[in-house]
């Protein structure tokens, strides 16, 4: 059963979202001053952590500073404090997410999974430097992309956001994990940026035999077109 430390200084939500989190399969430990919570982050073992920013003593941000010094362990930043700068700096600092106060439980559970998801994968998943589907080809070692064997010239977004639709081919790829891990940001509200950089993708590297390469999921995000053996080139 994954563990999952919370630290925040109202007794209340912490029980609240404990078991919540319980119900849902989770097991939980609740601290409640930010000494306390560094200490058992950095000496017990948690599969996440969920840590409010404002706290007696040691604040989340300085926690989630030293902890990040020794430890990756997933943390999901979860505030009053909401405001862009925030967002922005607790990501920097290597915030696996960030969800601001008031929140949604059931929003908060299904963004510890996919923090857990995204975990797994990176510890059990030899991720390859090089990626082909059919006449592209990207290399995140040597930071290149070719066509037909001919350079492709792309700014960092673009490779960055090729590189994220092409390792999950065939699956759908949202606007928010996009902002995330492309943009390095939380997806903001009408944000039209991420439809700017996808069609100055598309129009760069072209179609594949089956058509556009990448298919827009209305009000969802994007998925890179994995073609079928009959298709391969």
């Amino acid at each position: 059963m994954p563990t999952i430390l919370i630290i925040d200084e109202d007794p209340e939500l912490c029980d609240q979202v404990s078991q919540y989190l319980k119900n849902e399969g989770f097991d939980t430990q609740a601290i409640h001053n930010g000494e306390e919570g560094l200490d058992a982050a950095l000496n017990q073992s948690y599969q996440a952590i969920i840590m409010e920013v404002l706290l007696p003593g040691i604040g989340g941000f300085e926690i989630l500073r030293r902890l990040r010094a020794v430890s990756q362990v997933p943390v999901i930043i979860l505030s009053t404090r909401g405001d862009e700068v925030d967002r922005v700096l607790g990501l920097e600092l290597g915030a696996d997410d960030y969800l601001s106060k008031p929140f949604s439980t059931r929003e908060l559970v299904a963004r510890i999974r996919a923090v857990l998801r995204r975990t797994l994968a990176t510890h059990n998943e030899p991720v390859p430097d090089s990626l082909q589907i059919q006449n592209l080809e990207l290399d995140s070692g040597a930071h290149s992309v070719k066509i037909n064997n001919e350079p492709l010239e792309l700014t960092s977004v673009e490779f960055k956001l090729l590189e994220l639709l092409m390792r999950s081919a065939g699956k759908t790829v949202t606007r928010e994990e996009i902002a995330k891990d492309v943009l390095g940001r939380e997806l903001a509200a009408f944000d039209r940026s991420i439809d700017t950089h996808v069609s100055n993708l598309r129009h760069k590297i072209g179609s594949g035999r089956s058509g556009s390469r990448i298919k827009t999921i209305r009000g969802t995000g994007y998925v890179f077109i994995k073609p079928s053996a009959k298709t391969k080139e």
